[in-house]
Formats: C-alpha cells, sequence, structure tokens
C-alpha cells in the first residue's frame, strides 16, 4: 500500500528537514544582518574604507564558486556532503574575520564565507525539490522568507550592541557557535537524501551540473575571477587598473554568455530579459544596502543602533513584500509584479537618500528604505517564478544557475561600484558624503531602468505566486 503523499511542511516525513533548512536561513540571516550592520565600524578599525564595497562583493563572488561547486556536487554524492564542506569554510571563514588585522585579511575571510554560504541555496533547493511535492513547494518559501523575521528585528539590534560593548571582532566570534548550532540540525535530514542518479530521471540540472560539471565549475571560476580583475581595476588608481579591466573582460565574457540564457546581457524577451532583471534588481538593492548603516554613522553621526532600526525595518519589509507576491497568485500579471516591485526599490532608495540632508528627520529614510524593502520582496521571488515557468523541465536547474550567477554578481558589482564612489569621496574630501550621493543616484537610476525597460520584456500571460 502507498504511503499518501506529504500535504504539510510539518508532515512528519519532512518535519526535520523543514526545521533543519528554517535553522539554516536563520543563520544566514542573523550573519547578513550582523556583518552589514558592524561594517562602518571594520572600515574605520581597520583604516580600510578604500575597501569598504569589497567586503559586501567579495563574499557574493565567493558566492557563486559555491553555488556551482555545490550544485554539481549535490547531484552526485547528495546533499549532506557539500553542505558539511560549506559549513566548514564558513565557519573558517568567520573566525579569521574575527581576528583579521587588516582590511584585506577580512575581505579574503568574507570570500572564504561566501564559498561556504554559495553552498546553502544550492543544498537548500534541492532538498526541496526532492523531499516536498510540487504544490507544496511555495508554502516551504514563505515559511523560509519568515524565517528572516526574528533575526531581522534583533539581529542588528544585538550586534550593534555587541560592537559597541566587546568590539565589532565579537561579531564575528559570535557567530561561530550559531554557525556550527544551527548548522548541524539540518544534516541528519540531509543525509537521508540521496544522490541523483540517471535512474531517478534527473535529466536537466544533472546533465547540466554534474554531466558538464568540470567544464560549467571552470566558467564560474573564470567569471568570478574576471569580475574580481573589473572591480580590482575600477578601484585602481594607477595605469594598471586598464589593463586589468580588459583582463577581466577577457576572462569572464565567453563564459558569461555560457552561463546565461542566450541574449541575457541584450535582455531578450522572455526567460533572457527575466534573468537581466534579477541582477538589476539585486544590484539596485544591494548596491545601496552596504552603505545604509554608514550613512547614518559617517554622515548623520548616529550610533549603529540607529542604523540596525533601519535594516531591521527593510528585512522585516522584504518578508511582507514576500508574502504578498505569493497572495496574489493567479490574480495579478507577474510582469506587474516584477515592475511594481523595482518601482518601490528606486523610490525607496531615492527617498532614504534624503538621510544625506541633515535637516530631514532620521525617520523618513528609515521609512524609505521599508519601502525599497517591501519592493524586492515583491519581485524577489516572483522573478524565479516567471523563470522557472518560461522553462522547460529538462532546463529548470540551468535556469535556476543563471538566475543566482546574475543575483551575485548584480550584488557584487552594486557594492563594488558604490565601494568606489564612498572611497574616492573619503579620499578627496575626507567625507564619504558626495560618494553615498552618487551610490544612491546610480542604484535609482538601476531600478528605474529595470521598470521602465527590462520589465516591459516580460510576457503577459504570467501570475504572480511561489
Amino acid at each position: 500500500m502507498n504511503e499518501p503523499a506529504v500535504v504539510s511542511t510539518w508532515d512528519r516525513r519532512v518535519r526535520a528537514l523543514t526545521v533543519g533548512l528554517v535553522a539554516i536561513i536563520t543563520l544566514v540571516a542573523f550573519e547578513a544582518l550582523a556583518v552589514v550592520t558592524v561594517l562602518p565600524e571594520v572600515a574605520t578599525d581597520l583604516h580600510g574604507f578604500a575597501l569598504y564595497g569589497w567586503a559586501t562583493s567579495a563574499f557574493f563572488l565567493g558566492t557563486t564558486i559555491g553555488i556551482v561547486l555545490a550544485g554539481g556536487d549535490t547531484d552526485q554524492a547528495g546533499p549532506a556532503r557539500p553542505f558539511t564542506v560549506g559549513l566548514v569554510c564558513f565557519v573558517i571563514g568567520l573566525l579569521i574575520a574575527a581576528v583579521a588585522p587588516t582590511m584585506p585579511v577580512l575581505v579574503a575571510a568574507r570570500a572564504l564565507q561566501g564559498a561556504g554560504g554559495g553552498t546553502i541555496p544550492a543544498v537548500a533547493y534541492a532538498a526541496i525539490g526532492r523531499a516536498y511535492p510540487h504544490e507544496l513547494r511555495p508554502r516551504v518559501f514563505a515559511v523560509l522568507s519568515t524565517a528572516w523575521v526574528v533575526p531581522g528585528l534583533g539581529g542588528p539590534a544585538l550586534s550593534s550592541l555587541i560592537a559597541e560593548h566587546l568590539g565589532w571582532r565579537w561579531v564575528f566570534g559570535g557567530l561561530l557557535p550559531l554557525t556550527i548550532v544551527f548548522g548541524l540540525i539540518p544534516l541528519r535530514a540531509l543525509r537521508a537524501l540521496p544522490a541523483v542518479t540517471r535512474a531517478d530521471g534527473a535529466e536537466g540540472h544533472s546533465s547540466a551540473v554534474s554531466g558538464g560539471g568540470g567544464g560549467l565549475t571552470v566558467a564560474a571560476v573564470r567569471v568570478t575571477l574576471g569580475a574580481g580583475l573589473v572591480l580590482a581595476a575600477l578601484t585602481s588608481r594607477s595605469l594598471l587598473g586598464l589593463p586589468s579591466l580588459v583582463a577581466g573582460l577577457v576572462c569572464a565574457g565567453g563564459p558569461l554568455r555560457r552561463l546565461l540564457p542566450a541574449g541575457t546581457l541584450r535582455m531578450r524577451p522572455g526567460v533572457p530579459a527575466a534573468v537581466a532583471s534579477r541582477g538589476l534588481l539585486t544590484c539596485a538593492f544591494f548596491g545601496a544596502d552596504p552603505f545604509v548603516p554608514l550613512s547614518f554613522t559617517a554622515v548623520r553621526h548616529e550610533s549603529t543602533m540607529v542604523a540596525g532600526i533601519a535594516v531591521s525595518g527593510a528585512t522585516l519589509c522584504w518578508a511582507a513584500g514576500s508574502w504578498t507576491q505569493a497572495r496574489l497568485a493567479g490574480r495579478v500579471q507577474m510582469r506587474s509584479v516584477v515592475t511594481a516591485g523595482l518601482v518601490l526599490v528606486a523610490v525607496g532608495t531615492g527617498g532614504f537618500a534624503t538621510v544625506l540632508l541633515e535637516g530631514v528627520p532620521l525617520a523618513v529614510p528609515v521609512a524609505c528604505w521599508g519601502v525599497a524593502g517591501y519592493g524586492i520582496g515583491l519581485s524577489y521571488s516572483t522573478i524565479v517564478t516567471l523563470v522557472l515557468a518560461l522553462t522547460p523541465p529538462q532546463r529548470q536547474g540551468e535556469a535556476s544557475m543563471a538566475v543566482s550567477l546574475t543575483d551575485n554578481l548584480g550584488t557584487a558589482f552594486g557594492a563594488g561600484l558604490g565601494g568606489v564612489a564612498v572611497a574616492a569621496s573619503q579620499a578627496t574630501g575626507g567625507a564619504p558624503t558626495a560618494g553615498l550621493a552618487a551610490t544612491f543616484a546610480l542604484t535609482v537610476s538601476l531600478g528605474l531602468v529595470g521598470a521602465l525597460l527590462v520589465a516591459r520584456r516580460l510576457p503577459e500571460d504570467g501570475h504572480a505566486g511561489g
């Protein structure tokens, strides 16, 4: 007699996996919110404003490699092994960051954290695909988005208190036991999920990542190195920047075209435009996000606690936006939801830029950054749902990887370009204000480009959801 299908995220057959996934996403949320809150103090203490943007960019460049490596290994060996390796890399990265004597060492530690953290989405998506029926997956993603609520409420405030009273190094050090405890929770459930073999019918992701995994891994490494060289060229103040730029473009150009759907860089209608819109979305939001705390501490001379309130508010609004797009399932065109989200990110970021004006009450930029958070909550999952809906099942693994790639590159370049502007402003004027203004202007422009040009190329017959 066949066992009845799983009908709940808390069914006894998947309960341990659900709890484990919630635990690891909670850890990711604590890490992300804690680090972005204390970055201004880190840069001040290590005299590293020239590399401020790299602290974020390095993490997401490392994540690109972690995603691809874990994706292939998950198909071949099951999700437990890559998850364990990623967890070890993440722990070592935290330890190095906690004792980093200089900003370059901290940037290297963040890259190692990114490589470890990149295994988490690859493993989580594979686990969800294998353990939960299709109709239950949107609910799983909604549950996981809720895992950001508690860290969003307490993470920034707690990290700012630790930084103020014990020092920023204890933020990284304090995450070490959390990583070990939270990381061990999903391991048993992940071990129960087998590798995918040809007999299991794994056509798309297995063939794309495992069968041609070596080629894709090399391509991902080349894209990551190329992106790093381009960012290094942008931060260079010497003639060495030009050959670095050329080398980066040569290194990443061909592999990037291979990893992305044909026509993505031209924003061709359909899947390519959807993938491109995800990159613009993350570049617009995360290009500003690392500089939100810096705006409060360096321009308005407020404490990291005040900065933490803005970070917490945006995180909670992101969760609200995610639940909103889920409730719009089947009732509103997905293209409209993505467009609205991009507009809100642009408008919210533009409103937040008023933090640079001394006469504006702090409540205004805090509220506006919440609007931007709500906007990315609307668009972020909707784009993935749209890409998967437009992609045949045997190609969905490749499509998911393309979305993750543009996601990480968008974040890395957004933070990197902002870091260039802030470093230049600090070097020439002794203050980051002009650089922050340029950063927010750039991210607003990217959000509007995504809403007015790229989102229009999404299909009209998709509906929101997931």
